[in-house]
């Protein structure tokens, strides 16, 4: 027998983590980028010591990395972009519309977002991943996000870790 808690219930009142800056542009380049046939995962570890801001599997099986920079603090102080590289077929920054763009280099892609879209304004240039490397990833990927959604399901059941 399941029990319902109705919405309308004044003691229900659902949390709502607060988003930080980096947070919310990863949502708006994940809904932009779902409305193009790719599925997003946010926080994905692609090796120890490296995790990617936005993982996005594409519809034809490309991988695409974007790195979320909300400041211009937050640029200067990353020193592991560049082995974010070798993970992905493309790899895009995505900053909002008051990032100083010059900052970035012309040779990786620009996504200006907000929390609710974005939009490409630079491809990144391709780079193809080794078909061993890009089997790897696509397994990362569905194993995490079928551990999230299975996190979700039944908290308790899993360990907290990707």
């Amino acid at each position: 027998m399941f029990m319902y808690l109705r919405m309308s219930t004044p003691a229900f009142q659902p949390s709502v983590p607060l988003l930080q800056p980096g947070q919310l542009l990863a949502r708006g380049v994940a809904r932009h980028l779902v409305s193009h046939g790719f599925a997003c995962v946010e926080e994905l570890v692609p090796t120890r010591g490296l995790r990617v801001d936005v993982m996005a599997l594409g519809p034809k099986g490309e991988i695409w990395v974007i790195e979320c920079k909300s400041s211009r603090a937050d640029f200067t102080s990353d020193s592991k972009w560049q082995g974010y590289l070798e993970w992905a077929d493309r790899f895009f920054w995505a900053v909002d519309s008051d990032f100083p763009t010059e900052l970035l280099p012309d040779d990786t892609g620009l996504i200006i977002a907000d929390a609710y879209g974005g939009e490409i304004l630079r491809m990144g240039p391709e780079d193809k991943l080794a078909p061993a490397r890009r089997k790897l990833m696509v397994q990362k990927f569905g194993v995490t996000a079928a551990r999230r959604l299975h996190m979700l399901r039944d908290p308790d059941m899993w360990p907290q870790r990707d």
